[in-house]
């Protein structure tokens, strides 16, 4: 299990979650599941703020199955009463599954005629079966998606999956032109895959993982100096930095900082 909460900025607020990797069957479609349980005192509500991974996700829930296309800004979800979810972080090469256009789903929620699927995933969440439960749901999740996708994948959708892995892995890329050397591909090459398989251009992607890195920088070292951070990750100064975060997360470093501890 992935116990990396890089994307979460307040993981201290987190009800029980787990992350399980992709099976063999879905490795090229699925980067990993997620699994959040929560049980909330009455009149009370959990917010869960994130800084979301740039790829769409597919989610099981009590009242249905929904795609839930890229994000463009940090992103919360109010949580009260009991509930769970079954997610799937997507890989470009599965987008095309679901939508021709995933840049028309940014920020946006697609219902999923998949009722079955729904039935056999709330069968298994409504047990009390502790982690043998949490792997049968996924299990069924695998299933129904290695049935949707058929017996292959594209070159061009397993270029796709590389811009994403490469540009997600390699702190050192902090222009489109240095993903576009190491793939070894055009600029305009690039361009094109994340706009039919992501839906959020190379730029945004680099942006969301420099972002998603100097928050978790931020959280796990207080001592940590900013400006020291922001040269670490690319920045051309501290004021970018904190203008990214600003414009995307709608607060400074320093103020993130001290809301940890809030």
């Amino acid at each position: 299990m992935e116990s990396s909460f890089k994307g979460v900025l307040y993981p201290a607020r987190l009800p029980s979650f787990h992350r399980l990797p992709a099976p063999a069957p879905v490795a090229d479609l699925v980067q990993w599941f997620w699994i959040p349980e929560w049980d909330i005192e009455p009149g009370r509500i959990s917010r869960q703020q994130l800084i979301a991974y740039p790829g769409s996700n597919l989610v099981v829930q009590p009242d249905g199955v929904v795609f839930s296309g890229p994000t463009t800004r940090a992103a919360h979800r109010d949580l009260a009463g009991r509930g769970w979810a079954v997610g799937a972080l997507l890989r470009p090469a599965a987008v095309p599954l679901f939508t021709d256009d995933p840049a028309s789903l940014r920020d946006m929620e697609l219902t999923v005629a998949a009722e079955g699927l729904h039935l056999s995933v709330a069968e298994v969440m409504n047990t009390h079966d502790g982690d043998a439960r949490r792997e049968r749901a996924v299990d069924a999740l695998v299933r129904w998606l290695d049935s949707l996708a058929g017996p292959a994948v594209s070159e061009e959708a397993l270029l796709a999956n590389r811009l994403m892995d490469v540009i997600g892995s390699d702190a050192s890329l902090v222009r489109v032109e240095d993903a576009a050397s190491a793939l070894a591909v055009s600029q305009r090459t690039l361009q094109r895959v994340a706009r039919k398989y992501i839906g959020l251009s190379p730029a945004a992607l680099i942006r969301r993982r420099r972002l998603q890195d100097a928050a978790e920088r931020t959280r796990l070292d207080a001592s940590a100096d900013l400006a020291a951070i922001a040269a670490e990750l690319g920045y051309a100064d501290h004021a970018h930095l904190t203008n990214d975060f600003q414009k995307y997360l709608g607060f400074t470093p320093s103020a993130y900082r001290r809301g940890l501890n809030g």
